[in-house]
């Protein structure tokens, strides 16, 4: 059963939750038994990896296709003075945030962000967290740069403009390579 949602092309440019961002490069299909399963092969950005994706797993794995122009906007609005609750109890504030992550959706992954950078205001991040932040991080500027088509280093520039209004800054890569 393919849903609708299955229908992308070649050089589509999607986003495979967990991985990253990718390219789809090519369609097709092999016969296993009777059957015939068609699967997308794509090559994933930062890491060259290449992953099969059978159409019927699109789905399951939750993928989609990069953000467009009209959700990059509301992803910087929402930077720039979206309403972020942090749960006080870091053990359900950790479960709730990775539970956002794994939405796949790009707005999740900023509340994310946002949450744990209000939060570093406060007090240090434990390991997990700022390994989520990083994360997070990461998944926005690749995923954005990808969208955008341009370097991400102006999409740093754009994240840090939106943020440095609710007084928060952006944190450099440099930052967690510990």
């Amino acid at each position: 059963m393919i849903s609708g949602d299955g229908n992308f092309h070649i050089g589509d440019k999607v986003v495979y939750p967990n991985h990253g961002v990718g390219i789809i490069e090519q369609i097709s299909s092999r016969t296993i038994g009777e059957s015939v399963e068609k699967f997308y092969l794509l090559k994933i950005k930062s890491s060259s990896l290449k992953v099969m994706v059978p159409f019927h797993n699109v789905g399951t794995v939750g993928l989609r296709r990069v953000v467009k122009n009209g959700e990059i906007q509301k992803i910087v609005d929402f930077l720039t003075d979206g309403e972020c609750d942090n749960n006080a109890d870091w053990k359900y504030r950790f479960k709730e945030n990775s539970e956002r992550m794994r939405t796949g959706s790009l707005l999740e992954v900023a509340a994310v962000l946002k949450g744990l950078l209000l939060l570093t205001q406060s007090k240090p991040l434990s390991f997990r967290e700022k390994k989520m932040l990083e994360r997070a991080r990461y998944l926005l500027v690749s995923e954005l740069a990808m969208a955008k088509n341009c370097e991400e280093s102006v999409i740093e520039e754009m994240l840090s403009a939106a943020l440095s209004k609710s007084k928060l800054k952006f944190p450099e890569a440099s930052e967690f390579e510990a």
